[in-house]
């Protein structure tokens, strides 16, 4: 059977040392803290940007379009979910700055709950996905990175072993 692929993005809202993370409350990670972020839709979203901004303004209330997006990470998750569907899901990552208001809870719309600034050099990563505790260490210290991971059934394991790399640049 071939694998359906998605893009998506995940945002990291940062001020100074500080990082927003808000638990997940459905799909991939429910109940693990994350940054913002989501599917691209190719009908609403004219590029990773715009869907970084819907997704963002949609979980958590904050508007980014005038912010100043780096992008710290492309990495290529191999997941398979409760019916044994297997996805390629190519995320790519930014750190958000510069941004207009303050993360706020949202039950509802794929939003995310408990939003709260953690320190960039004392991050909670045994509350956060099994990849993203690997390699979110580098990202909150300005490295950019590629990988891939392979996680089995609802991301709880990892079928074989990921990677990722800190490289000179990404592409756009």
């Amino acid at each position: 059977m071939e694998k359906k692929k998605f893009l998506a993005t995940v945002n990291f809202l940062v001020e100074d040392d500080m990082v927003w993370l808000a638990k997940k409350t459905r799909k991939i990670g429910v109940g693990l803290l994350n940054g913002y972020g989501g599917k691209f839709k190719p009908v609403e979203d004219k590029d990773l940007i715009a869907c970084s901004v819907r997704e963002v303004r949609q979980e958590c209330k904050v508007d980014i379009s005038q912010a100043v997006f780096k992008k710290v990470a492309i990495i290529n998750f191999h997941n398979i979910d409760e019916n044994k569907n297997r996805s390629l899901w190519e995320v790519h990552y930014y750190i958000v700055k510069n941004f207009t208001g303050t993360p706020k809870e949202n039950r509802k719309d794929g939003g995310m709950v408990e939003p709260n600034m953690y320190n960039k050099n004392n991050l909670p990563l045994g509350r956060m996905m099994l990849a993203d505790r690997k390699f979110f260490p580098s990202l909150m210290q300005d490295k950019k990175i590629i990988g891939e991971y392979f996680y089995g059934r609802n991301q709880e394991t990892f079928t074989k072993k990921g990677w990722y790399k800190i490289v000179d640049s990404l592409p756009d």
